[in-house]
């Protein structure tokens, strides 16, 4: 664990770890190598430099121009954004929980955003425009049912709220499940296509809304930051160090429903990276701190790398990126398991 330092300017004071911000500082150049092998892979395969070239406006070949620009870079920055959401909103989740496994989807948001989306596709054959948004209300939506289900005498308690976000996701899941039997083949096959979760034909309008919402919410998660991290200490001792503890749960717990719902209605849901990226990036900081900027990079990392496999797939297939998210961390839960010592 690496000794805080402090930065002080003026009247203001920043803590920060030197280990946490050389992995972040190691998470972000991994993540820019991989952006670049990302925009030169495809159909037409560009090298490196031919890439570079094409992001600086130097380069030789028209075509690269416009496959990188037009096509390639709104996806990888969606990606990217996405990756960094799901990784930011599952630190929060597993920091309001006290439990590693606390993530929007094991609690149901993400279920109740695929809720929203497959009423709008089934029952009213709507445009991909309405279907985000209504996945985007339907995650909020769902998230203030279980926040006021888990309130208990004005107390909402991470394990309850865990409990019952569980409860609320199956009841959806079952819901979903429902409306997919009862419609029609070709609206069942298009809503099943949206429930794998796709980076498939992103554009800078779908990268844009992703990289404004982050510009908008990250501070919000930041500024409670330490507030948060005093939290997991147990909500009486953080309240007797001066922290509001149910408005710091609710905003917090907002602030994570909105960068889920941002996520799932840019792509459809997307499994593993809310889960494993925090842990991840925990584990590399080796900090008490609560992993927001190295858990958002590291949600990006992965989501960037799952992107990449999903595209060089052995068999070929260009698989559908929340079904790759889900394998991998279908892998990932069982190595996780396997190595605890007190399952």
């Amino acid at each position: 664990m690496s000794t805080p330092c402090t930065l002080r300017i003026g009247p203001l004071s920043l803590r920060w770890r030197p280990r946490t911000a050389l992995v972040c500082a190691a998470l972000a150049g991994a993540v820019l190598a991989l952006a670049v092998v990302l925009l030169g892979t495809g159909t037409l395969a560009f090298a490196p430099a031919e890439v570079v070239a094409a992001l600086f406006g130097r380069g030789e070949n028209p075509m690269a121009d416009r496959v990188v620009w037009g096509l390639r870079l709104p996806r990888v920055v969606t990606a990217a954004c996405v990756g960094a959401a799901l990784g930011m909103a599952g630190a929060i989740f597993q920091s309001i929980s006290r439990n590693p496994l606390g993530s929007p989807d094991m609690i149901g948001f993400t279920t109740g955003a695929a809720t929203g989306a497959v009423v709008q596709m089934i029952l009213f054959d709507a445009d991909p425009l309405a279907v985000s948004l209504a996945a985007a209300l339907s995650c909020m939506a769902t998230a203030a049912l279980v926040f006021l289900l888990a309130l208990k005498g004005r107390v909402t308690g991470g394990y309850r709220l865990v409990m019952m976000g569980i409860g609320v996701g199956a009841t959806l899941t079952g819901v979903n499940t429902m409306l997919l039997v009862a419609s029609d083949l070709d609206r069942s096959a298009a809503a099943q296509l949206w429930l794998a979760g796709s980076l498939t034909a992103r554009s800078w309008s779908h990268a844009a809304t992703a990289a404004l919402g982050l510009v908008l919410i990250v501070p919000i998660a930041l500024l409670y930051a330490r507030r948060l991290a005093l939290l997991e200490m147990g909500d009486e001792a953080a309240s007797q160090l001066g922290v509001a503890v149910e408005r710091t749960r609710l905003v917090t717990v907002m602030t994570a429903v909105g960068l889920t719902a941002l996520a799932t209605a840019a792509t459809g849901p997307i499994a593993f990276i809310a889960l494993a990226g925090p842990q991840l990036a925990r584990r590399l900081c080796r900090s008490p701190d609560v992993p927001l900027i190295s858990g958002a990079a590291m949600g990006a990392l992965l989501l960037l790398a799952a992107d990449l496999v999903s595209q060089r797939f052995p068999s070929g297939l260009n698989l559908p990126i929340g079904l790759t998210t889900g394998l991998l961390g279908g892998l990932y839960l069982l190595w996780l398991l396997a190595r605890s010592e007190r399952i």
